[in-house]
């Protein structure tokens, strides 16, 4: 079996050393609990929380990401409507960042693991398992 992608496990919000666990406990559209994240992965036992306060740096991620929808929805309002007024500016750009606020989260506590969390795949945990 081919290891999975770097990029696939992102996406599928898997575990970065067996790439086959949950990291959160529940799905990105429930909204009720977007946030909450499993202590353990299912498949490796990993503690996704690496060191106390360990998501903190996630923030600059979270920053990053919204610094880009500012500007991507400024552009497009400033195409799209030929520069409308200000309060249009001042109502849609902070309203998508909202919208988008669950992804947002995830996605940069999960950039956060992956890079920054000294968490290598491990192709060798399945044959350990069994």
């Amino acid at each position: 079996m081919s290891k999975p992608s770097f990029i696939s496990s992102l996406a599928g919000q898997k575990c970065p050393k067996c790439r086959k666990g949950q990291v959160f406990s529940s799905p990105l559209y429930k909204l009720h609990r977007f946030w909450k994240m499993n202590e353990t992965c299912s498949c490796c036992n990993l503690r996704f929380e690496v060191e106390p306060g360990f998501f903190f740096g996630a923030m600059y991620f979270t920053y990053a990401f919204n610094v880009a929808v500012f500007i991507v929805v400024g552009l497009l309002l400033y195409l799209a409507f030929e520069d409308p007024e200000l309060w249009v500016y001042m109502s849609v750009i902070p309203a998508v960042i909202i919208l988008l606020l669950p992804f947002a989260f995830r996605y940069s506590r999960l950039l956060f693991l992956y890079l920054f969390g000294g968490i290598k795949y491990d192709a060798a945990h399945k044959d350990r398992l069994s």
